[in-house]
């Protein structure tokens, strides 16, 4: 009787990877690879976390979990963005359970350990002569903002590239005045696909046809050219290339910056950033295209600016409009489970009701984030079958082979240590 093949390696399957397909199996569904994507990438990258505009005042905070890791994000007394691991320094409770709220100290449950928003130990109750709280404050966690968004690191040292790529984005997310929006409305989706499937279908719009409500105004015309529009989308096309022309116009005028930055796979730090047109009044994403908010963001003379769309490796993307933003954080749960955490930000004076219909600001991204979950579940359920096997990606698909390429790389440089 034969012997079983012994189970192939992370490492190996890392190595064989081919290139312009999508991963094996194992990536997929492995409790293994699971950790190793903890471990490799999301521990080890700039992630997003969350918009300023859900810390509003000093004492308010949200928790954030990644894997075995628990994070606080709170804001502290000089109204700057803080983080520390939720874990006390006594014998290592976990602090706060609440996905967020507002504190005047950080107080563990367990025996009421006390910290400052700064995160200083204030208050140890009965402890042995020579004790220094000084050498018991929270752990910190790197964090940083860039206009309003707020992004945190759990390495001992983070990827040093994060300054340069903040640098060159904030020109492009600052005008849109994110540091003084509120949280309009915030939903979590729980999709039943790994993470990397989650990113996959959002790096690509070759699936667009399945979004009937997101193509009334936005151009689905993801790495199309002119040489290789489909027909059905050559009406489309010829619409972009117009409204391109008039929004690279109005972007001069104003002194926005417009020009494609795309570095997604050959820096830890991978990002896209551009701006660009909207179809049909080209304001915002509404069915009719015009600005689902009165008030805008910032003193824009014209609510006609298209969209701004940033993607940044592994685990977000953002849009953002001369009347709202919309920011995405993904979250892996499980090996099937993703958590797709979508919030809408406003003017922080904009009033529901007044000025803006919540259902109307919400619909189309609300609509999209169902549909794209139910093409990621499918996703999940076909790699699950022993029949399955990569397939190559469309010419389409460039951003795809991007975000695996990055991922991969991140993988071999972990294992390689």
């Amino acid at each position: 009787m034969n012997a079983p093949a012994p189970a192939t390696s992370a490492a190996d399957l890392v190595a064989r990877r081919p290139v312009g397909h999508s991963l094996e199996a194992p990536f997929y569904l492995s409790d293994d690879f699971f950790g190793l994507d903890i471990e490799a990438v999301f521990a080890r990258s700039w992630i997003f976390a969350a918009a300023e505009a859900e810390l509003p005042e000093p004492g308010d905070y949200i928790t954030v979990t990644v894997g075995p890791y628990s994070v606080i994000l709170v804001r502290d007394d000089d109204e700057e963005v803080r983080a520390f691991h939720n874990v006390c320094r006594h014998r290592g409770a976990r602090i706060l359970n609440q996905e967020r709220g507002s504190v005047g100290n950080i107080v563990c449950g367990y025996h009421h350990w006390t910290y400052g928003v700064d995160g200083t130990l204030l208050h140890a109750e009965s402890q042995a002569p020579g004790f220094d709280p000084s050498c018991f404050g929270l752990k910190s966690v790197h964090v940083r903002t860039i206009a309003g968004l707020v992004f945190l690191c759990l390495a001992a040292q983070p990827p040093s590239d994060f300054d340069e790529v903040a640098d060159r984005v904030e020109p492009y997310i600052a005008p849109h005045n994110l540091r003084h929006a509120k949280v309009a409305k915030q939903i979590d989706l729980v999709e039943h696909a790994n993470w990397k499937l989650t990113m996959e279908n959002n790096r690509e719009c070759y699936h667009c046809a399945g979004h009937p409500e997101l193509q009334r105004c936005y151009f689905p015309l993801y790495n199309f050219t002119e040489k290789n529009v489909p027909p059905a989308l050559r009406p489309t096309y010829e619409r972009f290339v117009k409204a391109e022309a008039e929004a690279h116009e109005t972007y001069e005028s104003l002194g926005l910056p417009y020009a494609t930055i795309e570095e997604l796979d050959n820096r830890p730090t991978g990002f896209r950033i551009q701006r660009e047109p909207l179809d049909l009044a080209g304001e915002s994403f509404t069915a009719d295209g015009k600005a689902a908010v009165k008030r805008l963001l910032a003193d824009f003379p014209t609510a006609r600016l298209g969209r701004l769309g940033f993607h940044l490796q592994p685990n977000a993307w953002f849009h953002f409009a001369a009347d709202h933003a919309v920011t995405f954080a993904v979250i892996p749960l499980a090996p099937d489970r993703t958590l797709v955490r979508t919030t809408w930000l406003v003017h922080a004076e904009a009033v529901e009701g007044v000025d803006y219909d919540l259902d109307t600001l919400t619909h189309i991204w609300a609509a999209t984030n169902e549909q794209d979950a139910a093409f990621v579940a499918r996703a999940h359920q076909g790699i699950s079958s022993p029949a399955y096997v990569p397939g190559p990606y469309s010419p389409t698909e460039s951003q795809v082979e991007d975000f695996i390429n990055w991922y991969i790389t991140r993988l071999k440089a972990y294992l390689e240590r």
